[in-house]
């Protein structure tokens, strides 16, 4: 009995492990993900986009990784601050992880500055063993109205 509880033990850690060890890697590559677009970096936005990129903008306004790795390094989109109220990952297939929640954020665009809160759904896909940005999505969360 005491063989079969450690062994059990021991599957249930080797599988918590196995799910952990993908959602550290990918929460920290967000976080490059995030500070390579507050302060832009040609290379490093240019690692960690895919090369397949395709970011969705809350105006509807669609960059690749090319257009948008442009607007980032041009100033023409300046991302001031992301802060995330809320972020979950799940991994839907091998290789893909979702990334959902919402976020405020503060954008200099060429007619002023905004700050949306977003509700957003990302994929990160492994590209030869590196999480890579393969795709956003968001739209504009209306706030609550005043009481």
């Amino acid at each position: 009995m005491k063989t079969l509880l450690t062994t059990l033990i021991c599957l249930v850690t080797v599988f918590s492990f196995a799910e952990e060890a993908p959602l550290a890697a990918v929460k920290a590559a967000d976080d490059v993900r995030v500070a390579a677009m507050k302060a832009p970096d040609r290379d490093k936005l240019s690692a960690i986009f895919s090369d397949e990129l395709r970011y969705a903008h809350s105006s509807g306004v669609v960059d690749t990784k090319a257009s948008f790795i442009e607007a980032l390094i041009k100033g023409t989109t300046k991302y001031e601050a992301i802060d995330y109220v809320e972020r979950q990952f799940t991994f839907p297939a091998p290789g893909i992880a979702l990334m959902t929640g919402s976020a405020k954020l503060k954008i200099g665009t060429p007619t002023g500055t905004i700050e949306p809160t977003l509700a957003f759904l990302a994929v990160w896909r492994l590209e030869k063993d590196q999480w890579r940005f393969l795709a956003w999505q968001s739209c504009k969360l209306t706030p609550p109205p005043a009481k």
